[in-house]
């Protein structure tokens, strides 16, 4: 059947959710529109950009009625900057929507009838969280300015003159480097043009440590004078490390390799009473208050009772690894980047904690090697990308037969098919699931979920089976 409405056309709709991404739900006869700009509550006049045969998309171009959960946004930037979505939205609105986003998409994707899911945990902080922030270079008029991309907008850039994201200390990290880049006359590169200069800005706070790292991103050539740009930031008693990155490429990118132009090639955080280096690529859980409580509640759902094998799938630079390796027997960490397997390996040293192993590889590929070396897991802890366990990784850690799995999530939907799979095809139950507000005023959550294996194979290695057998996911 065709679509019951058409690309360009105006309705006046009602907004009943949230979809995960952040564009709310409506309806037109059944038909689902998703509006752009749309609240819960909301009653909008909404311009169709899209339509396809199960579902349009649009742009709400007129508030008519706002909801009753509509709230006065604190940024000054709101509504240009496509930072924060949702300042406008009363909070306890946005913890209830991911609430039902994790919920529905456990019943909806997961078939799971009435799953076991826990109270949403809410953030600790609602404004300045982030302990680390990307930042753009963009001509706005004469002037350089440096901020974040205009709302809905790739090719646009907002200069930013207070995030309340970040701290005073980031905002005004910020702002220096602005000023500096004015005074020296750099331009700032232009994607369509390829001309330009000046790219990008990572400011990195250890948020426990007081310590700040600095990135700047430029195209090639060495167009600035190094020691001036160090004396600016050098004014910041908190910035240990400043770091100079070349992109050579169209795309933007910043985790690239760096130069060290001053300082320490670290900087470090403290999380649960561990030290953890931080490098300019390094991943670490951007908001460090909400990065405890998730390491808090992987720890309690891994139910460890101090002799256990623990795999860590997808470990990064070990955090939740060495979080849990004091209830362990032993940790074996797996990750692809063998730089933050190296970072793992060091933030290990720097704990002094000697039960743990950090290998390089990839977990579909290389899993049944670890297995070989550190003997069957008892527990499985997975902190997948956004894409979820795809593929090989997913098969081969259900094969792996642990006892326990705990699926550390920021993707709803892609928890739900896996844990489909997890039940289905290698008989884990769904015990626990809770969802954490990592990032307020913005359409992420995150969740930690407990799975525990049912039946006689429990402890038990199943190999793989021929793909048309399982399925490839």
């Amino acid at each position: 059947m065709a679509a019951p409405v058409r690309k360009g056309e105006e309705l006046d709709l009602r907004v009943d959710s949230l979809a995960y991404g952040g564009n709310g739900v409506a309806r037109r006869n059944g038909f689902v529109i998703f509006v752009r700009g749309g609240l819960p509550g909301d009653r909008v006049r909404a311009r169709l950009t899209k339509v396809k045969s199960g579902f349009a998309e649009g742009v709400a171009t007129e508030v008519i009625e706002p909801s009753s959960q509509r709230v006065a946004a604190e940024c000054r930037h709101f509504g240009t900057c496509g930072g924060c979505r949702f300042q406008d939205l009363a909070y306890e609105t946005q913890l209830a929507e991911k609430e039902r986003q994790v919920r529905d998409a456990l019943i909806r994707l997961g078939r799971f009838g009435d799953p076991p899911l826990e109270p949403i945990l809410p953030a600790a902080s609602r404004f300045g969280y982030r302990n680390k922030l990307e930042y753009s270079f963009a001509l706005g008029g004469d002037s350089v300015e440096l901020g974040f991309h205009r709302a809905g907008r790739w090719d646009e850039v907002v200069g930013i003159e207070e995030c309340l994201l970040t701290t005073d200390l980031g905002n005004a990290i910020r702002l220096a480097v602005r000023d500096w880049a004015r005074e020296e006359k750099l331009q700032p590169f232009d994607q369509a043009t390829g001309e330009g200069y000046l790219r990008h800005l990572v400011v990195r706070e250890g948020r426990n440590t007081g310590q700040s790292l600095v990135v700047l991103v430029t195209a090639p050539g060495e167009l600035f004078e190094t020691g001036y740009l160090v004396d600016v930031l050098r004014r910041f008693s908190e910035v240990r490390s400043i770091h100079w990155a070349v992109n050579d490429t169209p795309a933007e990118q910043t985790n690239l390799p760096t130069k060290l132009l001053w300082g320490e090639e670290f900087i470090e955080e403290e999380i649960l009473g561990l030290r953890f280096r931080i490098r300019p690529s390094a991943f670490l859980q951007t908001n460090t208050e909400m990065a405890a409580e998730l390491y808090r509640l992987a720890r309690e759902f891994a139910e460890l009772s101090g002799s256990e094998n623990v795999y860590d799938l997808y470990c990064g630079t070990g955090t939740i690894g060495l979080a849990l390796a004091g209830d362990a027997g032993r940790v074996w960490g797996l990750e692809i980047s063998e730089e933050a397997v190296a970072c793992a390996i060091e933030n290990a040293e720097v704990n002094g904690i000697s039960n743990v192993r950090f290998y390089a590889g990839n977990v579909g590929q290389t899993v049944e090697e670890l297995r070989e070396e550190a003997g069957p897991p008892d527990v499985v802890v997975v902190d997948p990308p956004r894409a979820g366990l795809a593929g090989k990784a997913l098969r081969r850690t259900g094969g792996l037969g642990a006892e326990r799995i705990v699926y550390v999530s920021c993707n709803p939907t892609t928890l739900a098919s896996d844990l489909q799979v997890l039940r289905d095809e290698y008989g884990y139950e769904l015990v626990r699931c809770r969802p954490v507000d990592m990032f307020p005023h913005t359409p992420h959550v995150e969740s930690v979920s407990l799975l525990r294996r049912s039946g006689s194979r429990s402890g038990a290695y199943v190999t793989d089976v021929a793909d048309e057998q399982v399925g490839v996911r």
